[in-house]
């Protein structure tokens, strides 16, 4: 028979035979809400700002998959919440048409979710991605888009987060849809002032590229 203290190194051993052949830590730390909402956010700059756009769709689709894990472990999490709204919508937007509504429909009840738990998570993220929503999903009858419930979202993200990048980014982006070309410039402007955020580099410069490309159609409209 083996003993306890036998049995003990012959396990050891295995596991270290097993992280030197598949990468594993011998113990390996399981990661929190933040480490995990990070891990997501990263993956996402990785496709959205990365990835061509004829793969997108798919890389999105897998993403969501870790995304619905993420929120299950971590449930109650308004960031958590946010994450896996972004990741929906930005799968819905790579897949297009009809069949993103539904996509687009659970990522605005998570959102919804989140700013009940904790409106001024991430910075106010939530009211920014719902509006996006709300002006980019088609209206009744087909889907829930409203663009006064748009602009009213956008606003209240800005009075949480009045310099962010994101927030200045997608009300620009919606005035500029709505026809409203000089609000647009100012709220672009102020997108391109927004402070760094350290911890995103690669999504910092993703938006302003297209905080950037945007201004020019805003300038030509307005010239």
């Amino acid at each position: 028979m083996i003993d306890d203290g036998r049995r003990k190194t012959m396990a050891a051993g295995l596991l270290a035979v097993l992280a030197a052949t598949f990468g594993l830590g011998a113990a390996p730390a399981l990661a929190g809400p933040e480490e995990s909402v990070a891990a997501l956010q990263s993956e996402w700059e990785q496709i959205k700002y990365r990835q061509p756009a004829d793969r997108q769709e798919r890389a999105f689709e897998a993403l969501a998959k870790r995304a619905v894990a993420v929120r299950s472990e971590f449930r109650d999490r308004a960031d958590v919440d946010i994450w896996y709204a972004i990741v929906l919508a930005s799968h819905a937007g790579a897949k297009g048409g009809l069949g993103a509504l539904s996509l687009a429909k659970e990522a605005k009840a998570a959102l919804e979710q989140s700013i009940a738990r904790d409106p001024k998570a991430l910075e106010g993220s939530a009211y920014t991605s719902l509006g996006s929503l709300y002006y980019q999903v088609p209206g009744w009858p087909i889907g829930f888009g409203d663009k006064d419930k748009a602009r009213e979202l956008l606003a209240r993200a800005l009075t949480i987060n009045p310099r962010g990048i994101d927030p200045n980014f997608f009300m620009g982006d919606f005035l500029y849809r709505t026809g409203d070309y000089e609000g647009s410039r100012r709220s672009l402007e102020l997108a391109l002032q927004a402070p760094a955020r350290p911890a995103r580099p690669l999504a910092d410069e993703g938006r302003r590229r297209e905080a950037e490309a945007l201004l020019v159609l805003v300038r030509q409209k307005l010239n």
